[in-house]
């Protein structure tokens, strides 16, 4: 059996020191990212302490995940919203409390940076609207903490680099909520990919993916005060300029409801860098393209108009890979991914599709499902998502979903959102990270940041990384 690795190891601080002619050279070339309560004889009654940052939907559901993982203890909570805070400092608390802990006492922050300079927090989880994912995880990157940040890793291609680099320089662990890679809860990805790279289907030709579909609001844009418990300036961040409106942030009376930034362009780029980011990933780690990319990207869209959100609503994306396999992403597809081979197809998606009753892992044959071989390709063992990142911090190893791989798939993803907004067939250059010959889709790789303390470029000179 082979595994397929997501990429180098990292030494720790002391094998390195072991294996290194001079302690010096060690202590000069490799920070201590690795806290040394995580190693010897009594490592396995340690914990990683974690700071949740961003506490808002997904915030709540990254509390619980971390916190049901034996390696982790949550021992702050940060977001610009004091009314997020005080109900994850609670969910935290009672969780604990509920397990027979007295006392419990969870700090609370509103300025991440408080939280990166706290020298007794190990890493972080960035669950932050996605214009701010990269000037927060290079921060943390550079204070030395581990990163778990959400899907897409970042809003636009320029920052994913910036991110891969800050990463790469510091040598902490990241990993990207590309959950799919995962066993739990949906092993269907995974099988339905390892079924295609180790052949099953035959020559891969035409993968197809649905992503879901927003609609308009219906509600025109209505600016309003903005509420005293937000810090709205910071939240922002590099966006650009404009008045408050509820509708494009989160709902005030409802820390579980869908936020409105998601179906704000300024904020994200809509479905297909938001579930796009999670199809996309799984069809480039099914092909063997996770370091790879497309060639090529046409595609066209409808955009929202006179409404409180700005994305797109139907789409249609096609894009070519090596071996000419075609990926086609439609609004009229299933929610789901179609992988379509000379032998057969197998199709995946989360769970039951809404309007089907048929299973979420299926193929036009069950041989296509069966058992893998003892020298077949398979993934990397990952039980739980926020688990194998905590192991890979105490491993020191590369997670299941490392920024070099999901910075790929982000770059795909907005290929084509710039491709639906210029209405224009691309050609990207996979080596140099750039389209061939289309400065106007070049300029909308990266998006320049409304003041100089929200610039990851300047974050990332200061640092001295290239």
């Amino acid at each position: 059996m082979k595994i397929i690795s997501p990429g180098k190891q990292y030494f720790s601080r002391r094998s390195f020191l072991k294996t290194s002619t001079g302690a010096a050279a060690g202590f000069a070339l490799l920070p201590d990212i690795i806290p040394a309560r995580l190693f010897g004889a009594d490592a396995p009654g340690k914990k990683i302490q974690v700071a949740q940052i961003g506490c808002g939907r997904m915030g709540h559901s990254d509390l619980v995940n971390v916190m049901n993982e034996p390696l982790a203890r949550v021992v702050a909570v940060c977001d610009l919203d004091s009314k997020r805070v005080a109900v994850a400092k609670k969910i935290v608390e009672d969780y604990y409390s509920s397990r027979g802990e007295s006392a419990v006492n969870v700090k609370t922050f509103h300025d991440y940076h408080d939280v990166l300079a706290s020298p007794e927090i190990d890493a972080v989880v960035i669950t932050v609207p996605d214009h701010s994912h990269a000037l927060l995880a290079i921060k943390a990157a550079i204070a030395g903490k581990h990163i778990y940040v959400q899907k897409p890793v970042t809003y636009d291609i320029a920052e994913a680099i910036g991110l891969r680099r800050a990463v790469e320089a510091k040598g902490v662990i990241l990993q990207t909520g590309s959950q799919q890679r995962s066993e739990r809860p949906w092993r269907s990805f995974r099988a339905a990919s390892e079924a295609v790279r180790n052949g099953r289907i035959g020559q891969l030709k035409t993968i197809k993916i649905g992503v879901g579909l927003d609609r308009p609001s219906g509600r025109k844009p209505a600016p309003m005060p903005v509420p005293n418990n937000l810090d709205y300036e910071r939240w922002l961040g590099s966006a650009p300029e404009q008045p408050y409106l509820e509708d494009r942030v989160h709902p005030q009376n409802d820390p579980g409801g869908r936020p409105g930034w998601i179906t704000t362009e300024d904020f994200g780029l809509g479905m297909i860098t938001n579930w796009g980011a999670h199809h996309v990933d799984i069809a480039q780690w099914a092909m063997g393209q996770e370091l790879g990319g497309p060639g090529t990207i046409e595609g066209h869209a409808q955009f929202m108009k006179n409404d409180a959100w700005t994305v797109h609503t139907t789409y249609h994306v096609e894009m070519l890979y090596p071996q000419k396999v075609r990926v086609i992403l439609d609004n009229k597809f299933p929610v789901g991914i179609q992988f379509e081979g000379d032998d057969g197809w197998v199709f995946c998606t989360r769970g039951e599709d809404s309007d089907d009753a048929r299973p979420p892992l299926r193929a036009s044959d069950k041989k296509i499902l069966a058992p893998l071989g003892e020298n077949a390709i398979r993934w990397m063992p990952s039980k739980t998502h926020h688990g194998n990142w905590l192991e890979s911090i105490v491993a020191n190893r590369q997670p299941i979903a490392p920024i070099q791989q999901s910075a790929r798939s982000l770059e795909a993803c907005a290929a084509a959102w710039i491709s639906m907004k210029l209405k224009q067939k691309l050609t990207w250059d996979v080596a140099t990270e750039r389209f061939v010959g289309n400065e106007a889709a070049n300029k909308l790789r990266y998006r320049k940041a409304r003041k100089p303390e929200y610039d990851f470029q300047l974050m990332l000179q200061k640092a001295g990384i290239a």
